[in-house]
């Protein structure tokens, strides 16, 4: 079965990279390209790597075109903008996958706080699923609204997942190291992310206020079935892409698992997922293991009374495109790696 996709937001880093996992998948067909509307652009004249492969002009997004066109649409749209163009597109009958954090958190009020505008869609902000599909592969199946996860929250539930799950850490003292690549803020043009900036420092920002914590806390509290406060502290790598995060925990006890070591853990709880890799015993990843890849691969350092955690993902793959086509394979009973191996 073959599926006509189309992408809104093309013209980003992230819309590049759907584009590039999407020519090569082998059940999809690209119909539409949209851009924000300021001009009609052929894709290959923005980005030449596509001459020959895809020739689609870029245009404003056209309701009446979209839903005549395409079974699935992404929405790779600034934070903020999705939410008013994914109710028409559902209104219309066609599933949507939305990369931005429009319809992540569940309390609009939690929303319009970190990002400073009120929520217009909250009719389908309570029926959008979280798109993580190593915990909600079963209701992103039937989904007709995911929401994409973003790039820290993905990499760090996915490290925390089986620990808090099965109650063997003090969940007030979860402290996540973050660090990403520049290409995780868009294509905006502001002065810290200029090159003469980036290029030759390190720096921490939105110290324990990055937009990302509530996303965090929310689906970690989930799985903790009791509230999460996460210390949360990302920095700026002067790089293009990827993210690496050191996670710090306090250990409890637990008498279920007073014999089996916590890697042990890992590797049974991941054990049939196809994009998580755990390393071997104080074996851990960098950035360049997952660079160009959907891997999120995981190392554990196991203390006396602390857990220490380092984990990698490709924040434009994992964390945002590529993870948005597996999110898609799921929803179409595709094979989840088609497209991403």
């Amino acid at each position: 079965m073959i599926m006509n996709v189309g992408v809104v937001g093309a013209t980003g880093h992230t819309g590049e990279e759907l584009i590039g996992v999407l020519l090569n998948h082998p059940n999809v067909r690209i119909t539409r390209l949209y851009n924000s509307g300021a001009e009609n652009q052929v894709i290959s004249d923005v980005f030449p790597k596509f001459k020959n492969r895809i020739e689609l002009v870029c245009k404003k997004a056209d309701i009446k075109e979209i839903s005549r066109d395409c079974d699935i649409i992404f929405l790779a749209l600034p934070h903020t903008v999705s939410m008013a163009i994914a109710p028409k597109i559902l209104k219309a009958g066609r599933k949507v996958i939305d990369l931005s954090a429009d319809y992540r958190l569940k309390d609009a009020v939690v929303y319009e706080k970190f990002y400073k505008v009120k929520h217009t869609d909250k009719q389908n902000l309570k029926t959008a699923v979280y798109g993580l599909p190593e915990i909600y592969r079963a209701v992103i199946k039937t989904a007709k609204l995911v929401a994409n996860p973003g790039c820290y929250p993905t990499c760090a539930i996915l490290s925390l997942a089986p620990l808090v799950a099965f109650d063997l850490v003090e969940l007030d003292s979860i402290i996540i190291d973050a660090k990403s690549g520049v290409s995780g803020a868009g294509k905006k043009l502001l002065k810290d992310f200029l090159f003469s900036e980036v290029d030759e420092d390190f720096r921490a920002y939105k110290i324990n206020e990055h937009q990302h914590i509530p996303e965090i806390n929310q689906l970690l509290s989930r799985l903790a079935a009791q509230k999460i406060n996460v210390t949360f502290v990302p920095h700026l790598l002067p790089l293009d892409r990827g993210i690496l995060e050191t996670i710090y925990i306090k250990k409890i006890k637990n008498p279920k698992f007073k014999n089996q070591k916590v890697i042990e853990l890992y590797r049974k709880f991941y054990k049939k997922e196809p994009f998580v890799r755990i390393r071997k015993e104080n074996e851990f990843p960098r950035i360049k293991d997952v660079a160009g890849t959907n891997f999120c691969d995981i190392g554990i350092k196991e203390e006396s009374g602390s857990i220490i955690i380092v984990a990698a993902i490709d924040n434009l793959l994992k964390g945002a495109a590529g993870q948005a086509v597996q999110n898609m394979n799921i929803m179409c009973n595709f094979p989840e790696y088609l497209g991403l191996l």
